[in-house]
């Protein structure tokens, strides 16, 4: 049996419904950035720190772009609410793709909300619960 390849739009499509429908457990969530954006390239995204660490309660504002060969090549992340986190440019905001294990090891299968959940996991990890974070509410 042949395997089928969803195409880039068909794909998008079905995760804006996702995030349109509340498809996070509620601490995430993602949707387009303009709703006339028929690319469906610029997406905003949102992390309510996890608990029972420093970013807790805290919600996190995050840029989503999804290029021209996605979901083969993984999205471009960047936050635009300052956090203190390993992999995230401490200048820009910018996820480095090589420092997040989803991106770095990108699969097809992967999605918006696949990566919005592992910066959550990452944000709660261990080595970065206790990590002193920057101001409330301060930007990129």
């Amino acid at each position: 049996m042949a395997s089928y390849v969803v195409p880039r739009n068909f794909r998008l499509l079905e995760e804006l419904e996702d995030g349109q429908k509340g498809g996070g457990d509620g601490t995430i969530s993602w949707g387009l950035e303009d709703d006339e954006d028929m690319t469906l390239t610029s997406w905003n995204g949102m992390i309510i720190g996890p608990p029972r660490c420093t970013c807790e309660g805290r919600i996190f504002q995050l840029k989503v772009e999804c290029g021209d060969k996605y979901p083969d090549e993984p999205p471009k992340v960047k936050f635009t609410t300052r956090i203190n986190l390993p992999g995230i440019n401490a200048g820009t905001g910018e996820v480095d793709r090589k420092a997040i294990p989803v991106l770095a090891k990108w699969q097809r299968t992967y999605t918006i909300k696949t990566v919005l959940a592992e910066l959550k996991r990452t944000m709660a990890s261990r080595e970065n619960m206790k990590l002193p974070q920057p101001p409330e509410g301060s930007t990129y």
